[in-house]
């Protein structure tokens, strides 16, 4: 496999950009990402069989079913990283190791109607919050304890909407490439 392969594999929708400016307009339209993500996966997923479930989206790559339960182990974290910075100033977060936790029994095994449903209920609330957030509100920041940094709030909007349809395209984009959409 090419290079570029691999990283469009990985990558379906490119690297996370951090956008020049973030305004008004780019945060709606995140919100909605954020908001239209649970459907769209849930109707991604869809039918998909056992077998297609525990299939890798690459080689060396996380199965389906780990995507899933990814996606609602890193948005609960997030929805907590809001309501800490929301209440607290400057709080910092709790890091947490995403590769060990897709490798736990539950991760590899649950059926992922659990997650999906999960993310039904905390992208309700979580997208309640957004919306309600005002321009002082969307400058606050956690801090990140590995790497030290601040991250604002209206970038880390930026960052799950990107990682919704990231992980989306994952799904999608393996779903063509074995044919299972016919």
């Amino acid at each position: 496999m090419q290079k570029e392969d691999l990283e469009f594999l990985r990558y379906p929708i490119g690297r996370f950009s951090k956008p020049d400016i973030i305004d008004e307009y780019l945060i709606t339209s995140f919100v909605k990402t954020i908001a239209e993500f649970p459907d769209k996966l849930n109707r991604a997923t869809k039918g998909l069989s056992d077998e297609q479930l525990d299939t890798p989206y690459r080689l060396d790559g996380w199965t389906v079913r780990q995507l899933v339960h990814h996606v609602a182990d890193s948005h609960m974290n997030s929805y907590v990283r809001f309501k800490w910075t929301l209440t607290e100033e400057n709080p910092t977060i709790k890091a947490y190791n995403e590769k060990l936790w897709a490798e736990m029994p539950e991760a590899r095994t649950a059926p992922i109607d659990l997650s999906l449903n999960i993310l039904i209920a905390l992208h309700a609330r979580w997208v309640l919050m957004l919306k309600d957030l005002t321009e002082e509100d969307l400058n606050k920041a956690f801090v990140h304890p590995e790497s030290g940094r601040q991250v604002r709030l209206d970038l880390n909007i930026a960052l799950y909407a990107w990682h919704s349809e990231h992980h989306l395209a994952h799904i999608v984009n393996l779903i063509k490439r074995e044919g299972w959409d016919s």
